[in-house]
Formats: structure tokens, C-alpha cells, sequence
């Protein structure tokens, strides 16, 4: 299965070693599901993850599938390269990356695409270097937060500038990135608010931690009808130049971004 990350929105993290959230999540509509080896597992049940998620990939997926390994500082990155290397997902998600050369071995190991994901200070600072080596970036905003010990409750607000600088480090590598998790699961308002604030600021989508988030997440990445009605017909008046375009200037750097929408809701 082909992997184009710039046509995803919904990205499902759910433990390897929970058989019935490896069900659901297979019967659902995320874009990628990436079944984690690392945060949401045990010490204790790392191997039989690994294994569980070895088994999983022989069974049939409507969607891409990745597979978060654990950090490079720890026991299990090695064995887990090497399952991934014999079993081969679609895309490998690498943790708490903050160097290039963290993320290219991967890479080269086992030959498939390699989403990094910034979750320090450190990690955002290198996030330019590190979009070299990436085929994506996702932001760990809650280990992110701790990174910069921001106070308990303190927001989104003090993570602006860090998220805006990893947008920028992808954009400027023209690859795909993403944000990071909404953690209250019974407030699915305010995942569809954070999830228009992430698609204002430039990602391409966001991480999920519950199938119930994807339908939100959906809609506040897809354009709106207004936006895409907008786009056509400026796409349409488009004469290949600096030109009025409905009260307003436009060149072609405006037409490129209308195409882009288009394609973006399968209008193109």
C-alpha cells in the first residue's frame, strides 16, 4: 500500500498489546493506524507487544499501518528495528527524536518511510535537520509540554511558537506533519476546537489516542464547501498572472494553494 502522507488527517495511536483497540481501530476510518511499542506500553509487556504487533501485520488492513518503536536510549529499540525490518509496516514512527542521525538509522535499516516524532526542546530546535531525514513530523505535545515544564493546565498558548517552528521546519522540507494528541476523551468539543486551531496553523492533521476522535478530526481538516467553492472559481478566473479576483489581488501563488484545497477534497 502506497503511503502518502499528505493525504492524511487522522493518524490512531492504540497499544500493540491491546488486541480489542487493535480490532476496533481496524474497522475504523482513521488514515493511519499506528500500533505503539513505546508510551502506552508496560515495561513488562514490551516483547509480547512486539509480537502482537508482528501478528497484526499479517492480517488485512484497509489502511496504512505504522509502528512507533521504542526511543534509541532504551533496551528494546534495537529488537524492535528488527522486527520492523523483517515485517514490514508501511511507515515506522521513531520517538523523542533530537538528531538526524537518530532518525536515519532507522531509515536505513529497514528501508521504509520514517515519521519523526519532536517531543523536546532539543527535538524542535533540530526539527529543520531532522525534516531531512523524515518522510513526516509529529509533534509530542505532552512530552513537549514537559520539556519545557510548562505548569499543570497551562494550555496551548506557551507551545505556540515551538508548534509553528516544527510546521515550518516541514514545510520548508515539503513534507507532511502533524499534531499532536487531545487527551480528554469525553470532550469531543473541544478536540474539534484544538483540531481547527492545529489545521490554522499549517499541519496537515492530528494524533489520535480514540476512535471517537477521527469524525472530528475529519471534518475540521476537510474544507468547508465555502472554501472549496472559492477555490474553483478562482481557479477558473486565473489568467496565469497578477490579476483582481473578487475585491481583491491575486497571483499565482494563490491559484497553486486553490489547486492544492481542490486536490485536498478530491475536487481537483
Amino acid at each position: 500500500m502506497t503511503l502518502d502522507l499528505f493525504d492524511k488527517r487522522a493518524l490512531l495511536f492504540l497499544p500493540a498489546s491491546n488486541p480489542r483497540a487493535i480490532a476496533h481501530a481496524r474497522e475504523s476510518d482513521a488514515d493511519l493506524v499506528i500500533l505503539d511499542l513505546e508510551d502506552a506500553v508496560k515495561p513488562e509487556n514490551k516483547v509480547s507487544a512486539r509480537e502482537a504487533a508482528v501478528a497484526a501485520l499479517k492480517e488485512p488492513w484497509p489502511m496504512p499501518v505504522a509502528i512507533r518503536v521504542n526511543g534509541s536510549h532504551t533496551e528494546w529499540h534495537g529488537p524492535d528495528v528488527v522486527a520492523v525490518m523483517h515485517d514490514k509496516p508501511n511507515a515506522v514512527v521513531v520517538p523523542r527524536v533530537e538528531t538526524k542521525d537518530q532518525l536515519g538509522f532507522v531509515r536505513n535499516q529497514t528501508g521504509l518511510p520514517v515519521l519523526a516524532m519532536i517531543e523536546t526542546a532539543r527535538g524542535v530546535l533540530a526539527a529543520a535537520a531532522i525534516g531531512h531525514e523524515a518522510a513526516g513530523l509529529i509533534v509530542g505535545t505532552n512530552d513537549l509540554s514537559a520539556s519545557l515544564r510548562l505548569p499543570p493546565g497551562a494550555g496551548r498558548q506557551p507551545l505556540q511558537m515551538a508548534l509553528q517552528h516544527v510546521v515550518l521546519a516541514a514545510r520548508a522540507q515539503e513534507i507532511a506533519v502533524f499534531d499532536g494528541v487531545y487527551n480528554q476523551l469525553d470532550d469531543l468539543d473541544g478536540f474539534a476546537s484544538e483540531a481547527l486551531e492545529s489545521r490554522r496553523l499549517g499541519f496537515d492533521g492530528k494524533s489520535l489516542i480514540h476512535p471517537s476522535q477521527i469524525a472530528p478530526c475529519h471534518a475540521a481538516f476537510a474544507p468547508t464547501e465555502e472554501e472549496i467553492a472559492r477555490a474553483e472559481r478562482l481557479v477558473a478566473a486565473s489568467t496565469g498572472g497578477a490579476q483582481r479576483f473578487e475585491g481583491g489581488m491575486i497571483e499565482q501563488m494563490h491559484v497553486q494553494s486553490a489547486e492544492r484545497l481542490l486536490r485536498r477534497a478530491g475536487r481537483a
